[in-house]
């Protein structure tokens, strides 16, 4: 009984979350056609997609709650939300938008604010990714990005994040010879610190690191980890291009969101570099957006969220073989997961 109650309340939680994500959509879509009637305009969303899109929600939910009853990962996960960040930040999410549409209105993609230091980065990286406000290098995107994706995504941001966790618990197997506080694990493009969260939760003595370009977004995960007990993560900044380890030294390795940010080439250096560090019979597990080679039924989500937000790389990353990419360094027994909206690619590293 206390299990199905629990079950419940998590369930309804989410569809809370969901609804929330929901109407915040619909209320900012109708005042931005008010304001900017002359913004593009999204393709609708035929009825048979919305039924499908529910049924992928209804499903991650299901596995979200299995694998928690399961104790792949404490089932607190399920109910850890950052009400403080809500409650401080959500106004600012409406106060953001005009300042949003108007760069839409423009076309002003690389549009950032005084004092915000641009230089030395990689030019694919000085975007205002999502048009939001000084892109990926302000403390007020760093604080907001948590909550615009939970609303993007109906709340099911952790949700997903959460199906990487399973596969590294698992492959991680292969090192049990190794003392627990021996296990290294890095988390590329790192963000706001919640993947790594996440996986303190399942690993409470691993050894773990972290690597952004953001100076903002590590302050930020600095300020989420450090709320845990225990040995904080080792969180640098550092281009993926370059990673600054030397080979073979991570048992695992994981990146979520990244890929679809990322030009093509810069697809491939990135993997290289994730190869080069992971050590034989580690494990590197991406989770990014679904692709139209296993969701064709989504392809106008797909093509909505191409052409809302300011996402240059997306449209390639949607046909991209990720699969023959990881292959191609070196990467086998490559297995690919989907859920909801994110895929996942489970690579290992040979002996």
């Amino acid at each position: 009984m206390s299990n199905n109650l629990t079950k419940l309340t998590y369930q309804t939680l989410q569809q809370g979350k969901n609804y929330f994500g929901l109407a915040h959509k619909t209320l900012s879509a109708q005042l931005k056609d008010i304001v900017y009637p002359t913004l593009r305009q999204t393709k609708p969303i035929p009825r048979e997609v919305i039924t499908k899109l529910q049924d992928r929600f209804n499903q991650l939910l299901e596995i979200d709650w299995l694998e928690a009853e399961k104790e792949v990962y404490p089932a607190s996960l399920l109910f850890d939300n950052p009400w403080e960040d809500f409650f401080r930040y959500y106004p600012l999410v409406w106060l953001d938008l005009p300042q949003i549409w108007e760069r839409v209105q423009q076309k002003k993609y690389q549009d950032f604010s005084s004092g915000i230091e641009t230089e030395g980065y990689p030019s694919y990286y000085v975007q205002n990714f999502h048009h939001q406000s000084d892109g990926y290098l302000s403390d007020l995107s760093a604080n907001l990005y948590d909550l615009q994706v939970e609303i993007l995504f109906g709340g099911t941001a952790d949700p997903m994040r959460r199906r990487i966790l399973s596969p590294l618990k698992d492959r991680l197997k292969v090192f049990d010879s190794v003392s627990p506080r021996q296990i290294r694990i890095l988390d590329v493009a790192c963000g706001t610190g919640r993947t790594l969260k996440l996986i303190r939760a399942i690993l409470p003595q691993a050894s773990l690191f972290g690597v952004d370009l953001s100076p903002a977004y590590l302050r930020k995960a600095n300020e989420l980890l450090s709320q845990i007990s225990g040995e904080l993560p080792q969180l640098l900044q550092a281009n993926a291009e370059e990673l600054p380890y030397v080979d073979n030294y991570f048992h695992a390795v994981t990146s979520v969101f990244l890929f679809h940010e990322l030009p093509a080439t810069v697809r491939q250096t990135v993997i290289e570099q994730c190869f080069r560090v992971t050590k034989p019979g580690g494990v590197f597990i991406i989770c990014d957006s679904i692709q139209m080679s296993d969701s064709p039924e989504m392809a106008v989500l797909m093509d909505n969220f191409s052409d809302t937000f300011h996402e240059p790389y997306y449209k390639h990353y949607s046909t991209d073989n990720l699969v023959e990419r990881l292959e191609k360094v070196g990467f086998e027994n490559i297995e690919v997961q989907v859920h909801f909206m994110s895929k996942y690619f489970i690579a290992h590293k040979p002996f």
